[in-house]
């Protein structure tokens, strides 16, 4: 018996997603394949905004031991990193009420409310640096958020309903691709995975974080909060200032 009326649509719209999803793979699977790990993150970036044209840049990000902490992986241009670091450094913007909310979240116009009025410090500082529109979407394994992938635009609206299924399989990809070269062994060169110059600066943090307990004779969360203070009083990153700090460039114990 033939499938008439919304049966067929449904069939339809799920053979198209497949299809779409399909693309999508395929896609990040030929941008990447052959490279060495060192030379991936750049490649999934550059594949990422060919398959999202209506961004004007692309970041991925996965976090730290905690939803306040996170480390850009890749990025597309300096642009991108700068919004990523800005949120991380910031403790505020659509990238952490992503991760809260396992959820896509989109700012749509930066300059103007709501946006505005959840996120004003990251909005000043994201309208500085020529961004007026940011979407985030968190990258999830087993229902826990490993981190985001994060777009911006320098134009302000909404992206259509095509474009958000798009960025959305993205991100599905991208989380694949995340876990797996995550967990990939050092080659015979020995080289380790990808992750592991991230993991590094990641480190920093926490290392500069423990400095300052000791120090000042704070707690963890005072520690990090002041790190994000300088940072953000110095219009730095907060691995800038971690390296600072252990580095004793940097002595905040003299404020």
């Amino acid at each position: 018996m033939a499938v008439t009326g919304d049966g067929a649509d449904e069939d339809d719209d799920r053979e198209q997603r497949t299809a779409s999803r399909g693309r999508v793979a395929r896609a990040l699977v030929a941008g990447v394949r052959g490279l060495p790990p060192a030379e991936v993150p750049d490649a999934l970036c550059r594949t990422c905004t060919e398959l999202l044209p209506w961004v004007s840049g692309v970041s991925v990000s996965v976090l730290g031991r905690d939803a306040d902490t996170g480390v850009v992986l890749c990025a597309s241009d300096a642009v991108a990193t700068r919004v990523a670091e800005i949120q991380y450094t910031l403790g505020e913007g659509p990238c952490a009420e992503a991760v809260r909310l396992r959820a896509p979240v989109f700012a749509t116009d930066l300059a103007g409310v709501p946006d505005t009025r959840r996120w004003p410090l990251f909005c000043d500082q994201a309208a500085e640096a020529g961004v007026r529109a940011v979407f985030s979407l968190p990258l999830t394994v087993t229902g826990a958020a490993l981190g985001t992938l994060d777009l911006y635009r320098r134009s302000p609206g909404a992206p259509s309903e095509d474009q958000v299924g798009t960025a959305l399989m993205v991100a599905d990809a991208v989380t694949v691709a995340v876990v797996a070269l995550g967990h990939r062994s050092a080659g015979a060169d020995g080289a380790g995975t990808w992750l592991d110059g991230a993991e590094s600066d990641h480190e920093e943090v926490h290392q500069a974080t423990g400095m300052l307990m000791v120090q000042l004779g704070v707690g963890a969360e005072e520690a990090a909060l002041l790190l994000r203070a300088r940072a953000f009083a110095q219009d730095r990153t907060t691995t800038e200032i971690a390296r600072a700090v252990i580095a004793r460039t940097l002595d905040i114990r003299r404020d």
